[in-house]
């Protein structure tokens, strides 16, 4: 049994610009900056983010 109680949710890039409408392009270059959280890798050509990673940067900028 996993000691975590909810696994990490992982989002596509699809998941992550519908919950921070910007554009490819913007969250790309966010990553770039450090103003973004860096992508997991989970295959050659497919990335994901942590939600919780995501929801944390939605709260950040709300504040």
């Amino acid at each position: 049994m996993s000691h975590l109680s909810h696994p990490e949710t992982l989002m596509r890039l699809p998941q992550v610009l519908a919950r921070f409408p910007i554009s490819r392009a913007t969250w790309y270059a966010g990553i770039k900056s450090g103003k973004f959280p860096k992508p997991i890798k989970l295959g050659e050509r497919a990335s994901a983010w942590r939600g919780s990673e995501v929801e944390a940067l939605i709260q950040s900028l709300s504040n």
